[in-house]
């Protein structure tokens, strides 16, 4: 098959999955062709059967705010009628699937059919589709997709729910690539951050209020003062300032460390012990996933599609959003004891093994089949 992938290209989980499914895609032999207005940050260098078309936006004067959406669409008819692309995957409704709709609208009218797929992630239902001046375009371009995935089960009863839609929705779940996260444990490395006899936590998010990144050092403080600690923070972003006035508020500024953005963020992963994700809302977790696929027990908030990721109890513990005394809690029985955290280390590395790009890869190639004989 010859597949237009269409994502946004930055460090977000849609894009991270997008470009690895593509990849993936690729390895089988599957022709792809990414189509976004940079680079994918996690593709890199020559691939077999991987080409990259970049959406250039023009700076006419005219447009205060560039018609980035149009370009797109745009560019989508020009790669699908000189590539012969047999179907297009995008990532987000908008402006993804808006724009794959008035492609595929205007190659029709030359003669050329092309189907797409909607992968629903999340932030396009739970904050954009929420904003009422998106949600008609939302849900028409539900509605006319060739078909429609969602992330997580949570999601996808949103998405009916939020756009009162009988469009039938199949649950892909987001996935990882396990061999990637089996890095030897660098205990060099780890020694520079902490001593032997210190847990380290971590969080990785992009500092955006819904992480609710505070909660995160609220709930290490109370860790530490039981089992000292030391805490790895990785990502950037708009509460980062509201994090470091909070670290010196409480006195952790010297137990945590500030990593910022890193583009692979499996070595951090492989040095720690516990994984916090007290997040206000999640329509998966992929986040927990990477940390769980690392060997990284979990404690995080039970909102969204988390439940259907971290298993309470098994591969860690789950609470109430904004529980911080609970979390904490939590993160201390998981630590306190070698063998109790070794038995949710290996559980975590268990039921991350069901979310492999090995199980999930052939659940998109059969919907792709099913879409294009439908086309037929």
């Amino acid at each position: 098959m010859k597949i237009g992938m269409v994502l946004y290209p930055t460090y977000g989980g849609s894009g991270v999955v997008g470009t690895e499914l593509g990849i993936a895609l690729a390895a089988k032999g599957h022709e792809v062709h990414f189509i976004t207005y940079s680079q994918p940050v996690r593709l890199d260098g020559l691939t077999e059967n991987i080409f990259y078309h970049e959406v250039s936006v023009s700076n006419y004067p005219l447009f205060e705010y560039q018609p980035y959406e149009t370009v797109l669409a745009s560019k989508l008819v020009d790669v699908v009628k000189f590539e012969n692309l047999d179907l297009l995957h995008v990532h987000y409704a908008i402006p993804h699937a808006s724009a794959a709709y008035m492609a595929q609208q205007i190659l029709k009218s030359e003669g050329i059919e092309i189907p797409f797929i909607t992968t629903l992630h999340g932030t396009d239902i739970t904050l954009v589709g929420k904003d009422a001046s998106f949600a008609p375009v939302i849900r028409f371009c539900i509605e006319h997709s060739n078909a429609v995935t969602a992330v997580s089960e949570s999601l996808k009863q949103d998405t009916i729910r939020h756009f009162n839609t009988s469009r039938e929705i199949e649950v892909i779940p987001n996935f990882i690539c396990p061999d990637e996260y089996q890095i030897p444990r660098d205990m060099e490395m780890r020694r520079k951050y902490a001593k032997d006899e210190e847990p380290i936590l971590c969080h990785i998010s992009n500092f955006r209020k819904v992480k609710r990144v505070e909660d995160v050092v609220r709930i290490f403080k109370k860790v530490n003062d039981q089992i000292p600690s030391k805490l790895l923070l990785v990502g950037d972003g708009p509460e980062r300032y509201n994090v470091e006035m909070l670290c010196r508020e409480l006195g952790t500024c010297d137990r945590v460390i500030m990593l910022g953005k890193l583009q692979v963020t499996h070595k951090p992963l492989r040095i720690s012990d516990l994984f916090l994700l007290p997040s206000q809302t999640e329509s998966f977790g992929l986040a927990a996933l990477e940390a769980m696929a690392a060997g990284v027990p979990v404690v995080s908030s039970d909102t969204g599609g988390i439940p259907e990721v971290n298993i309470h109890g098994e591969t860690g513990f789950l609470a109430d959003v904004g529980d911080v005394e609970a979390m904490a809690a939590y993160a201390v029985e998981i630590l306190k004891d070698k063998e109790n955290h070794k038995k949710f280390v290996g559980n975590a590395l268990k039921r991350a093994e069901y979310f492999s790009i090995r199980n999930i890869l052939p659940m998109y190639e059969s919907l792709y089949t099913s879409v294009l004989k439908k086309q037929q």
